[in-house]
C-alpha cells in the first residue's frame, strides 16, 4: 500500500509528463525586513523528485537492486573516509534508493538548509536568559532547533513560517508502510515516529554545525546534548520534552549491563550514525522485494559491524539473516545436511555458526526488546506526565527574551 506522500509524488509526476515540462521548488527567499524573525520559508509541496526523472514506467528495462547495491559501496566509501563523512547524505542515500533513485539531493538539502536558517534567524531574535557559559552559543542553538521542530514560528508580521513536528501514532512501527520511517515523510508531513523525529533534529544540527548526539533505548531513538550547566541531558522529540534519566530508564529494559556495555543510553558519533543509516538501508532492502539476496544484508550487517561493533539492532538483523538462510538449506536438504558429507553441509554449519555468534554477542550485551503496546503505553505516559518527567534543571536553562 502506497501512502499519501507516494500518490502526491505519482500524481505530480503524471501531470509534469503531460506538460512536457515540470518545474520543482527550492525554499524561496522572501525580502528581508528588519524586524523579521524569518526570512526563509519550508516549501509544502513534499516534492523531493529530479526535475529530469524519467516516467514511473521506464523506457528501458532497470533492476531497482542496482539502486541498493550503489548506496551500499557509497555507504562503504564514507565508512572507509575515501568520501566526507555526512549523516544528511547518508540519510538522503537510504530513502532515495527505495524511491529507485528519483530524488534529488539538492532539494532534500534546500529543506534541511532552510530549517537550519529558520532555527539561526530565530535565535538571534530571542537571547538565553540563564546561560552565561563558554558554550552558550552551542547552546542556544540546540535551544532554537528544538523550538523550531517543535512549535510554531511566526514572523514579524504573525505570518506563518513553519508549524511543529509531531509524533503520528498511526503505524509509527512502520510496519504497514516503510515510508513512516522516512525523514521525507516527515518533512513533507510534518508527522513522524521516534525515528525520523530525532534523525531531522540531527540534522539541523549537523547543517548548524551545532553538538548533539543520537542514542538509544529499546525501540527507540532520543538524543543526548552537553552543556556546561547541566552536563548531559537528554532531548525527547516524540512529545517535545527534556526527561530526566530517571525516566529514559523506567521502562525497565534498561539495565546496568546494557548501558555499561554501551548499547543503550550511549551517544553515537558521526561513523556510527551513518551505520545506523546503514541498517535502515538492508531494512528497508528486505521491506522492498519479495525474494531479497540475503547476502547483501550480510553485506550490510558485516560493514556496519566493522565500524560500530555494539550496534545491537544490527547485530540482531545480522543474526536472523543467519538463521533465515540457515531454515532456508534445513528446508532444502533436511536436518542430516548439517553432518554430511554433502558439499552444502559446510555452508549449512556456518550460518548456524555465525547465528549463535551474533545472538551470543547480544546476550552478552544485555539486550532487550520492549513490547510495542507497552512501548506506546511509555511514550503516552510521558505525554500526560510532562511535570514529573520534565528536567527541570533543563527546562529553565532554555527560557529566553525576545532582543
Amino acid at each position: 500500500m502506497k501512502n499519501k506522500l507516494f500518490l502526491i509524488l505519482f500524481f505530480a509526476l503524471l501531470f509534469a509528463c503531460s506538460r512536457k515540462q515540470y518545474v520543482y521548488k527550492s525554499p524561496p527567499i522572501s525580502k528581508p525586513i528588519s524586524d523579521t524573525i524569518i526570512t526563509l520559508k519550508i516549501p509544502t509541496d513534499g516534492n523531493f523528485k529530479k526535475s529530469n526523472s524519467p516516467s514511473i514506467s521506464y523506457t528501458y528495462e532497470i533492476n531497482p537492486e542496482i539502486f541498493y547495491v550503489n548506496a551500499f559501496y557509497e555507504f562503504k566509501d564514507m565508512l572507509e573516509e575515501k568520501q566526507k563523512l555526512s549523516f544528511k547524505r547518508a540519510v538522503f542515500i537510504t530513502e532515495n534508493a527505495y524511491f529507485e533513485n528519483l530524488f534529488d539531493y539538492k532539494i532534500f538539502s534546500n529543506y534541511i538548509s532552510s530549517l537550519a536558517k529558520i532555527a539561526e534567524q530565530w535565535n538571534k531574535k530571542n537571547k538565553l536568559l540563564n546561560y552565561n557559559y563558554q558554550d552558550s552559543i552551542n547552546m542556544a542553538l540546540n535551544g532554537a532547533i528544538f523550538k523550531t521542530l517543535t512549535d510554531s514560528i511566526y514572523d514579524a508580521d504573525s505570518n506563518l513560517i513553519n508549524t511543529p513536528y509531531i509524533y503520528d501514532f498511526n503505524d509509527c512501527f512502520a510496519k504497514e508502510n516503510w515510508e513512516n520511517m522516512f525523514v521525507t515523510k516527515l518533512l513533507s508531513t510534518h508527522k513522524g515516529n521516534c525515528h525520523s523525529l530525532p534523525f531531522l533534529y540531527k540534522l539541523v544540527a549537523e547543517e548548524l554545525k551545532v553538538k548533539a548526539w543520537l542514542s538509544f533505548t529499546p525501540n527507540h531513538i532520543y538524543l543526548r546534548n552537553w552543556c556546561k550547566k547541566t552536563g548531559w541531558y537528554n532531548t525527547e522529540m516524540t512529545n517535545a520534552m527534556f526527561p530526566t534519566e530517571a525516566w529514559v530508564m523506567t521502562s525497565g529494559y534498561v539495565s546496568v549491563n546494557s548501558i555499561v556495555s554501551g548499547i543503550y543510553m550511549d551517544t553515537l558519533g558521526l561513523q556510527q550514525s551513518i551505520v545506523v543509516c546503514l541498517n535502515d538501508l538492508a531494512k528497508g532492502y528486505l521491506r522492498k522485494f519479495k525474494n531479497p539476496d540475503l547476502q547483501f544484508v550480510l553485506n550490510c550487517c558485516d560493514l556496519g559491524l566493522k565500524y560500530f561493533p555494539n550496534f545491537a539492532e544490527l547485530l540482531l538483523l545480522k543474526a536472523e539473516t543467519h538463521k533465515k538462510i540457515y531454515q532456508n538449506y534445513i528446508t532444502k536438504y533436511g536436518l542430516n545436511v548439517q553432518n554430511s558429507t554433502d558439499p552444502n553441509s559446510e555452508k549449512v554449519n556456518y550460518h548456524l555458526s555465525e547465528m549463535n555468534k551474533s545472538y551470543g554477542l547480544l546476550a552478552k550485551y544485555d539486550y532487550r526488546e520492549i513490547p510495542e503496546e507497552m512501548f506506546l503505553e511509555w511514550i503516552k505516559a510521558l505525554e500526560n506526565n510532562k511535570e514529573k518527567y520534565q528536567d527541570k534543571k533543563v527546562t529553565e536553562t532554555f527560557k529566553y527574551q525576545k532582543q
